[in-house]
């Protein structure tokens, strides 16, 4: 959502530049239709890439990163953004409902990750655990599992792996969940701190009143 008020301004701005810069051109300095035309073009591409690089550069200001981290995270989120859809596709593998229902609540908790740094990169350092080992033990757990699972013809050690691989899943489930809660600990916490203020002023507007009433 961001990105597209982001490019709506750009735009705006480069095309505002470009209608201002084509009409001083040609009425102000008598300019060609045509070189005013190209004036335009270049005034409102500079413009448009200008502020492109000022908002971004205030994005970055506000998230405490620079320009080497970002790209360095978006990398990551490149990738892990991949590894998710390879997590999605296992889901054809599934039979059961109960087995349905713990990779969807998987994959919810892997989202909220994914999309709680996309929003905030900066929380990146807070889940990367998630990023550099969980998600790809979680990935190639699960094509494992569905890769044992299609085989036609089962052995005693291929049923035995594919319990061990459902056990682990599961403990993989907890660890996720774990990754994100960790992500979210700064906001419960500033959640409690708001709800401790809320109330004591609560709690003394109370006594104020009830002092003013005797």
């Amino acid at each position: 959502m961001r990105r597209f008020f982001q490019f709506i301004f750009q735009t705006a701005i480069g095309t505002s530049t470009a209608v201002v810069t084509g009409l001083i051109s040609f009425f102000a300095y008598n300019a060609a239709f045509m070189m005013s035309g190209l004036y335009a073009l270049i005034g409102g591409g500079a413009s448009y890439f200008l502020t492109k690089q000022i908002m971004h550069y205030r994005f970055l200001k506000q998230k405490g990163l620079n320009r080497k981290e970002y790209k360095y995270i978006n990398e990551n989120l490149i990738e892990a953004d991949e590894k998710i859809k390879r997590l999605q596709r296992t889901l054809k593998s599934v039979r059961s409902w109960h087995q349905a229902r713990q990779y969807f609540e998987i994959l919810v908790t892997v989202r909220k990750i994914y999309a709680n740094t996309k929003k905030e990169p900066q929380r990146f350092y807070q889940a990367e655990p998630f990023y550099y080992k969980h998600l790809d033990s979680l990935v190639a757990l699960m094509e494992k599992y569905a890769y044992l699972k299609s085989q036609p013809s089962r052995s005693k050690e291929i049923n035995e792996a594919l319990g061990e691989t459902r056990e682990t899943i599961t403990t993989m489930d907890g660890i996720i969940k774990k990754d994100l809660h960790v992500m979210l600990n700064d906001d419960v916490n500033t959640l409690q701190f708001e709800l401790d203020v809320a109330n004591q002023s609560y709690r003394q507007a109370h006594k104020n009143e009830s002092e003013a009433l005797k």
